[in-house]
């Protein structure tokens, strides 16, 4: 089960005996890679402490629905547009018959109408108070309303009393929240991608570089992490943003980005080597800045190791995709690239187009494998990184050696 991976999932704690199993419950989401934050009513302090659940969740409890710090910049308006999936545990007679009555006057309820994600309730009450027709006629309202429910379930309550009412257990709970979404192409897969140049010191001040921005590897992080992947971006120097929920590694050598990509390789099902590093560097990078003396300089260059055909040289290796930025005779000298590195894959484009390339916010790419042959029109470097990721997922699956992470 890795539907959870980058989903962002509110967890909103009501005032009943059973909020303490919440704190399970948010554990039982992270470990289905779910981004938790949680929601506390005032009364649901009375039964656990929100120092407790922020330890946890390792973000901030949101309390009050006027704390004049978040709501600066709309803070419960910014927790709806953050989530993918609210889910009330517990969720008392109380909240349901305020949530059915359209109240906003404290942060969960608000957060639950102005949300546009699915809403999940975990309802924990009396036996008596479960039964009761007020309460049923607002179960069904809700369900009406396309909110769906998880349980209770029955059994002995704190008050004594045995029957329906119990919440269910944070386990059955978190099983519910990943079956709410969809599969993805890549969940339970953990990717990697190198992207943007490696500088090559000559000195403190200067640097041999290339014109890489960046743009495509980092677009293609994105797409691993939107498709489902738990996703590593090791980069050279850019000055690009993070893609949300990818983790990133900054290097500036390819001697850097090699050992990064090394450590990042031991636990990884798919490896995009989209950076384009340096082949060569200064053997003898001077330790204070060269002064000019004379109308010439000789520089001795030393070989990089090659990262991709490292990688892939590993024992229970990735699945190994490749770049290929050539210039002329693109298909013969991707192809040969992809057999000398030992690569599944290859993705080739043209750099001598002026419509496309490093720095530019369009791309078009011709992709390769044993067999196969695909090819892609000019579009934003977003859409094409979608595209690739599209067929890195059917040739993982075509490959049939990949199993998922568990």
């Amino acid at each position: 089960m890795g539907q959870l991976n980058n989903r962002n999932v509110i967890v909103g704690i009501t005032g009943g005996i059973a909020a303490y199993k919440a704190a399970q419950l948010v554990r039982e989401l992270q470990d289905l890679g779910a981004e938790v934050r949680v929601v506390m009513t005032r009364s649901a302090t009375e039964f656990i402490t929100p120092m407790t659940l922020q330890a946890l969740s390792g973000n901030p409890v949101h309390l009050d629905l006027l704390d004049s710090a978040a709501e600066a910049a709309m803070g419960h308006i910014e927790l709806a547009r953050w989530a993918d999936l609210v889910c009330v545990a517990p969720a008392t007679a109380d909240f349901l018959a305020r949530l059915c009555a359209g109240r906003a006057d404290d942060l969960l309820c608000s957060l639950c109408l102005a949300t546009g994600a699915p809403l999940l309730l975990a309802p924990a009450m009396n036996q008596g108070m479960w039964r009761d027709p007020a309460t049923a006629a607002n179960i069904t309202l809700l369900r009406e309303r396309g909110v769906a429910l998880v349980g209770p379930a029955d059994g002995s309550q704190a008050c004594g009393d045995i029957g329906p009412g119990r919440m269910e257990e944070p386990a059955v709970i978190a099983a519910r929240v990943a079956a709410s979404f969809e599969s993805r192409l890549l969940d339970n897969y953990r990717a990697v991608v190198t992207a943007g140049p490696t500088r090559e010191a000559l000195d403190p001040v200067r640097f041999i570089s290339n014109h890489s921005s960046g743009k495509m590897g980092f677009a293609i992080a994105d797409a691993c992490a939107s498709a489902g992947a738990v996703t590593t971006l090791i980069s050279g120097p850019v000055r690009l943003p993070t893609p949300n929920r990818v983790k990133r590694v900054d290097v500036i050598s390819a001697l850097e980005m090699y050992e990064a990509a090394q450590a990042a390789a031991r636990d990884c099902d798919i490896f995009i080597a989209c950076a384009a590093v340096s082949d060569y560097r200064p053997a003898r990078p001077e330790p204070q800045k060269i002064k000019k003396n004379g109308d010439s300089m000789q520089l001795e260059m030393v070989r990089n190791p090659d990262i991709v055909a490292a990688v892939a040289e590993r024992d229970n290796r990735p699945f190994m995709v490749g770049f290929a930025a050539e210039t002329n005779h693109m298909e013969s000298h991707a192809r040969d690239k992809m057999r000398r590195k030992n690569l599944d894959l290859i993705v080739a484009n043209d750099v001598s187009r002026a419509d496309a390339g490093f720095d530019g916010d369009n791309n078009a790419a011709t992709l390769f494998w044993p067999g196969g042959k695909r090819e892609f029109a000019l579009t934003s470097k977003t859409q094409l990184a979608r595209r690739l990721v599209e067929v890195i997922a059917q040739q993982v699956d075509l490959a049939g050696s990949q199993e998922p992470t568990p």
